[in-house]
């Protein structure tokens, strides 16, 4: 299950992610992310992944794919969700290499 909340004000727009980003939950953060990245405009994006406990590599490669678009910043609470954070900007790095 992932839970998805966000918060915005007029600097910034959070979105805090909670529990797994795998298979039909990271299809659904797609949607979500479709649905609200218009509304970004140029506020900072930050997602909040301190409570997520999984992402399979289509969760990771999307995040990496949110973090390439808008270079959002990331926030980290475990030694896991650290290493999630470098994979995502690996992830982001990579997509905007391809997109040259």
């Amino acid at each position: 299950m992932l839970r998805i909340s966000i918060e915005e004000n007029v600097e910034v727009l959070e979105m805090k992610l909670e529990g797994r980003i795998a298979g039909p939950w990271a299809a659904e953060l797609s949607r979500v992310w479709v649905e609200t990245a218009p509304r970004l405009a140029s506020r900072k994006l930050v997602l909040d992944l301190s409570s997520v406990t999984y992402a399979d590599s289509g969760g990771t490669e999307l995040l990496g794919q949110i973090y390439a678009q808008t270079n959002a910043e990331l926030l980290a609470g475990t030694l896991w969700t650290q290493s999630l954070a470098e994979q995502i900007t690996r992830c982001g790095a990579q997509s905007v290499k391809r997109e040259l």
